[in-house]
């Protein structure tokens, strides 16, 4: 049982995807073991380092040109480069302290800097600036962290947020706009009832025109009828007697 719990002793496991880190008195060892099965010396006490990508999910407020704080959501897309992760171990801690020490500070120092070149807050949704500020994140960050043991695949902006003030004055030109546009609804509305009844006073209008004509044209035939009966009256005399 003596042998079996001696060897036990000597053997370690690293998980998929994770590294570990041997530290003999306090002393951190040079060379980190990677996944699979490895024999060791008993004396040795281990730490385990997480390698597989995460993200690391960062919200920051990023003052413009104009003085305004724009509020910005960041996703960091990273990954332990194992062989760094001694030096991690020995200078800094778990990645969760390289995270809290290197990173929050290094990213929120890039996008105060990256804010004095914009000149409005709301130029933070135009798409060449986003473009631009996620370019510079991830080289930056990139060149930062990797001599403290992260390699930073991917930096993308979730979320943009403008001041109050401006989110405020945006909901009121979008209220006077809709305003506007009832408005103008209206309007169209009440122009469209117009034109019927215009249409409809037209149509009348023609119509007594063409009842008038027929009028006339009917007095006009009476009348004629009534000049020949009076010319043929005229030429009998004797009827007129009688």
């Amino acid at each position: 049982a003596a042998v079996i719990l001696g060897v036990s002793a000597m053997i370690i496991t690293v998980p998929a995807g994770h590294v570990t880190v041997a530290t003999l008195f306090g002393k951190v060892q040079p060379v980190p073991w990677t996944e699979g099965i490895h024999l060791v010396n008993p004396l040795f006490d281990f730490q385990e380092f997480d390698a597989r990508q995460k993200t690391h999910k960062e919200t920051a407020g990023i003052p413009s040109e104009d003085k305004l704080i724009t509020t910005m959501d960041v996703s960091v897309q990273y990954r332990l480069i194992a062989g760094k992760s001694p030096d991690m171990l020995q200078n800094t801690g778990k990645t969760a302290d390289v995270i809290a020490v290197h990173m929050v500070p290094k990213l929120r120092s890039i996008l105060r800097e990256q804010g004095k070149g914009v000149p409005l807050a709301q130029d933070f949704f135009k798409e060449s600036i986003q473009t631009e500020l996620q370019s510079t994140l991830q080289s930056g960050l990139s060149d930062y962290l990797a001599p403290h043991g992260i390699q930073v695949d991917n930096v993308l902006i979730r979320d943009v947020i403008l001041p109050p003030v401006i989110r405020t004055a945006i909901e009121e030109t979008k209220k006077r706009e809709q305003e506007v546009e009832k408005q103008q609804a209206e309007l169209d509305r009440f122009a469209k009832e117009q034109e019927q009844l215009v249409a409809t006073a037209q149509a009348e209008f023609d119509a007594a025109k063409l009842e008038a004509k027929k009028i006339k044209e009917l007095a006009n035939a009476n009348a004629y009828n009534i000049e020949k009966l009076n010319e043929q009256l005229a030429k009998s005399p004797q009827y007129i007697e009688l």
